[in-house]
């Protein structure tokens, strides 16, 4: 049961990267307002599409799967300062989840991803 559960969480944050990866090459426009409206290159949009791609096949095959989760996290904590809007619940909401999004992530860099993976750690 627990490598069905690890694999199944796995798939679930990775279907979150993947969607976020999806999203950005239909439609840039509203992730390069964000970037713009804090003052960085709108260009950063085209790294952080590759970077949620290749994060989310890392999590649904288990390869480089510890450094991966880790470094999604951290790119989970960036971005949640993008919704530090603390007048707008809404966006205060999406702040929350980030930093739960992150925990998760961690639980996987430092457990790893179960027996179902391509390649152990």
């Amino acid at each position: 049961m627990n490598d069905f559960t690890t694999f199944l969480g796995r798939l679930l944050l990775a279907a979150l990267f993947m969607a976020g990866a999806v999203q950005k090459a239909l439609d840039p426009s509203p992730a390069q307002a964000l970037l713009a409206g804090q003052g960085w290159p709108i260009w950063l949009i085209w790294p952080a599409l590759a970077f949620n791609a290749a994060g989310a096949a890392a999590l649904i095959l288990g390869v480089a799967l510890r450094p991966a989760a880790a470094a999604l996290a951290a790119y989970c904590a960036v971005t949640s300062l993008f919704h530090f809007i603390p007048d707008d619940p809404w966006q205060m909401t999406i702040f929350v989840k980030n930093w739960a999004i992150a925990g998760g992530l961690l639980v996987l860099a430092a457990q790893g991803g179960g027996r179902w993976v391509l390649h152990k750690d």
